[in-house]
């Protein structure tokens, strides 16, 4: 059918979802439905909406991030599919770019993405606000208007990605046996460029990502990490998120050698407590990195094979 579902999947964090509801309110293309895929400890309340919003009850454990946009794909009606992380406020122009885009080009297309501070949309807020505060990423490049082509597959990000529906299914959706969090979302853009869909960074398609407390790196999820890092690790022959696998080897968390990775214990309270960054330590290189250290190294060439 024609038209555009937005989707997004939420884990308590429903003053975030509010705010990515606000954002579709404003937008000069109301997507025709938001589906809502909610893996809560308590059922969310997105709050009233001018277009209809479908909530499907996740019951699940940890974060199965995969097997939930799939999820959230299934349950849409229609034919150009918005992919908005929860913690995403598209501005304006957002959603309709990507769906004038989308018209044009059967292609992945990646929203520009702008980090907001801790103080930033916590309650009303006005976009010109925003964009002031917003930072954008320091590694992905957006024109200014149009398209860029990005060779880099490993720059392919889920939190606002755009495609049609038709090439989501042909493509498999996001590999589920990605358990957990980290490399779902890098083997689904690797499989797409393998399969010559183009990634497409839009331009004037601008969300943005609310702060929310994090990791760097992400311990938390150490043992999700070290999983699916051997999945794609077997699947693409080179590792992904490199730069947390250093970290967690230093913290001496894992093992990594030319036989693979070993996970040797979980994180101590300590060590949570350190790798959690503080509002005041908000900047370039903490939120950014959280979406950094997983896909390319330092200098932007991706995949630098430390390891084999």
């Amino acid at each position: 059918m024609r038209g555009v579902s937005v989707l997004t999947i939420v884990r308590n964090r429903s003053a975030h979802l509010a705010q990515l509801v606000e954002g579709l309110r404003r937008s000069d293309r109301i997507p025709d439905e938001l589906i809502v895929v909610d893996m809560s400890d308590e059922p969310v309340d997105p709050g009233p909406a001018s277009f209809p919003v479908r909530i499907d009850r996740f019951e699940t454990d940890g974060l199965p991030l995969a097997a939930a946009r799939n999820r959230a794909a299934s349950l849409a009606r229609y034919d150009q599919l918005v992919f908005l992380d929860v913690d995403c406020i598209p501005l304006r122009g957002c959603v309709a770019q990507l769906v004038d885009l989308l018209c044009g080009h059967d292609a992945l297309l990646c929203a520009d993405i702008r980090y907001l501070g801790p103080n930033d949309a916590r309650g009303s807020w006005d976009e010109a606000t925003l964009l002031k505060s917003g930072r954008a990423h320091p590694i992905r490049v957006f024109p200014e208007r149009g398209v860029r082509e990005e060779k880099n597959a490993g720059l392919f990000w889920s939190l606002a990605f755009a495609l049609r529906r038709s090439t989501f299914e042909s493509l498999g959706g996001f590999d589920e046996a990605f358990a957990g969090y980290g490399a779902e979302d890098t083997d689904f853009g690797f499989r797409a460029a393998a399969s010559g869909l183009k990634l497409l960074f839009a331009g004037q398609a601008i969300a943005c990502h609310q702060y929310h407390d994090s990791y760097e790196p992400p311990v938390q999820h150490v043992a999700d990490i070290v999983r699916n890092a051997t999945q794609f690790h077997a699947r693409w022959g080179r590792w992904p998120m490199e730069g947390w696998l250093d970290a967690f080897v230093r913290i001496g968390l894992i093992n990594w050698t030319d036989e693979g990775l070993e996970l040797l214990r979980l994180p101590t309270c300590a060590e949570m407590a350190a790798a959690r960054i503080e509002p005041k330590q908000w900047g370039a290189e903490t939120q950014l990195a959280t979406h950094s250290a997983g896909c390319v190294s330092k200098d932007n060439h991706p995949w630098v094979a430390r390891r084999p």
